[in-house]
């Protein structure tokens, strides 16, 4: 027999990156502890089709899913907290909305009728909402509605909720409205009226929240707690707090002390059970709590200055760090700033450097700069995607002497083409969503330290790039002492490099960041951040 899916529908009021994504990732870690089956999806009130085309400074990092669709990455969130892999019906879009609908009405689906927004679009919001739970037999559905309540183009969204709600019913369908509570300080007092004001808005749409999560710097009492209650129509049971905390991985078990699953399985009429126990997460938060000790890492990138541009990296490498008793010091550096002069001083103090992934021109002399440094003085160093075609172009400038090797995503006509652009590549003219996207086989080299890493000389890892190194140059690199010690078994293509002669020298074109997760770190970040300390403590002792 089918299972009744229930849904559960996560908003957003006063303003933006209160953490909607987490605290809906959160939600979901508990509710899946407990045995229950389920996913969570993302819907986003932009008109790009997809964020493949967004640059990083509009919306942060573009995570990849591993059926190949350019995503929100609040899916990264949701991947790394819910241990799930999700696909391309996690994230919709307005854009993809409107495409679907004005599509079915190219080929005379409507039959001649007028399309509107009430109820041809919204009738798809619907479709999207439930599409997730119709091949597979899940318990909840949990759907983060982007941007805040108030907003123009979030509107045909909450209408689609509204219109859930009523068809549904209240014991299948609950909506959960994240708000802010901010602190005067000049006056010493929390403020309510926000809230009060954002859970108006929303009832003016037809929508009643079932529960509130209170965003706020410090902890609320329960007077507090009370009048937002008395005067949102809300139980005072339902409306949780959510305070700072030191880690974004601690969030989960704060809404659980507030049994905030518990209120939910309640409403929705599901078995509520004993907590779970969550002991894994526990003792991950336990062994952040007891490292004293540091390990400093440059990351290197031309997005440093916003701190989701690298979202996946950053907590790829802050996980790492903790499972290896360590707590991160990440220092961020501008590719754009690094010159020959600075460099040294930039990096002297590093225990390892990560040079990140991108695209285009900017920033990448820098770039090539800092991994001759690196390579020189033997420090450990991931490069990632652009990181690592950035290895192969400096290799050959300043080891085999080809001081014109370039890409041809930067030179077009360069004499040195080492990157270039894939065969598959050339006859494609629309940029969104036609990249190498997605997870690929890579076959790694037996006795490498690439296969040592992995434990397995056959993986898969996720792609987004058009361009790839020039195997013309395969064989004066190997002679030269690198090594290309992972391959796509199918294409050929070169999916790693390393040099056997260096401490830790490892480029990549796939990006593992994106399958690391809190309970399964990726092997290559531990791998990597074990390094650093251990560059790190023969440095001391000199």
């Amino acid at each position: 027999m089918k299972k009744n899916t229930k849904y559960i529908f996560v908003t957003g009021g006063v303003v933006s990156s209160l953490g909607k994504g987490i605290v809906a990732a959160s939600l979901g870690k508990l509710l899946l502890s407990r045995g229950l089956k389920g996913t969570i999806q993302k819907f986003d009130p932009y008109i790009n089709i997809d964020p493949g085309t967004l640059n990083p400074y509009e919306h942060g990092e573009c995570y990849v899913t591993e059926d190949g669709y350019e995503s929100d990455l609040d899916l990264g969130h949701y991947e790394r907290f819910l241990e799930i892999r999700t696909s391309r019906n996690n994230n919709v879009t307005t854009g993809r909305v409107y495409k679907n609908v004005i599509e079915r009405e190219r080929r005379g689906d409507f039959l001649g009728k007028t399309v509107q927004v009430v109820p041809h679009i919204t009738d798809e919001i619907k479709r999207c909402v439930k599409r997730t739970s119709l091949n597979n037999d899940l318990d909840f559905v949990i759907t983060e509605i982007g941007g805040t309540v108030g907003d123009i183009e979030s509107l045909p969204f909450l209408e689609s909720v509204r219109q859930l709600k009523s068809e549904l019913g209240n014991e299948n369908c609950v909506v959960i409205h994240l708000t802010y509570v901010p602190y005067l300080r000049a006056a010493k007092e929390l403020k309510t009226k926000p809230t009060q004001h954002s859970v108006k808005q929303l009832q003016e749409e037809g929508i009643q929240p079932d529960m509130l999560v209170l965003r706020t710097e410090m902890e609320l009492d329960e007077n507090l707690l009370e009048k937002v209650a008395l005067f949102t129509n809300v139980p005072v049971e339902a409306v949780v707090q959510s305070y700072d905390v030191p880690s974004i991985y601690e969030v989960p078990l704060m809404l659980q002390s507030q049994k905030m699953d518990e209120v939910i399985l309640r409403m929705l009429g599901l078995p509520v059970g004993p907590a779970p126990a969550m002991k894994p997460w526990h003792n991950f938060l336990a062994k952040g709590r007891a490292a004293t000790e540091k390990v400093r890492i440059g990351l290197v990138g031309k997005y440093v200055e916003l701190q989701d541009a690298y979202k996946s990296i950053d907590e790829a490498l802050h996980q790492s760090a903790i499972y290896n008793d360590r707590l991160l010091d990440l220092v961020r550096i501008q590719s754009d700033n690094v010159t020959p002069e600075s460099v040294d001083e930039l990096l002297r103090d590093l225990d390892g450097v990560l040079v990140a992934p991108g695209f285009g021109s900017r920033g990448v002399e820098g770039k090539l700069t800092v991994l001759k440094w690196c390579r020189e003085h033997d420090i450990p160093t991931f490069g990632i995607c652009l990181g690592m075609q950035c290895m192969c172009i400096e290799f050959a400038r300043n080891v085999l002497g080809l001081k014109e090797a370039s890409s041809t995503e930067f030179e077009e006509k360069t004499a040195v083409p080492i990157i270039d652009l894939m065969e598959s590549q050339k006859e494609v003219i629309d940029l969104g969503g036609t990249m190498r996207l997605g997870a690929y086989d890579c076959a790694l080299t037996p006795g490498s330290k690439v296969a040592e890493i992995y434990g397995k000389e056959m993986i898969s890892e996720r792609h987004r790039h058009r361009y790839e190194f020039n195997n013309e140059y395969g064989e004066a690199f190997e002679k030269a002492g690198a090594r290309f010690t992972g391959h796509n078994p199918h294409s050929d293509l070169a999916e790693v490099i390393e040099l056997p002669d260096k401490r830790w020298y490892i480029g990549t074109q796939f990006h593992p960041e994106y399958s690391s997760t809190l309970l399964h770190t990726h092997p290559l970040f531990l791998s990597f951040i074990k390094a650093a300390i251990d560059y790190r403590k023969e440095r001391t002792k000199k």
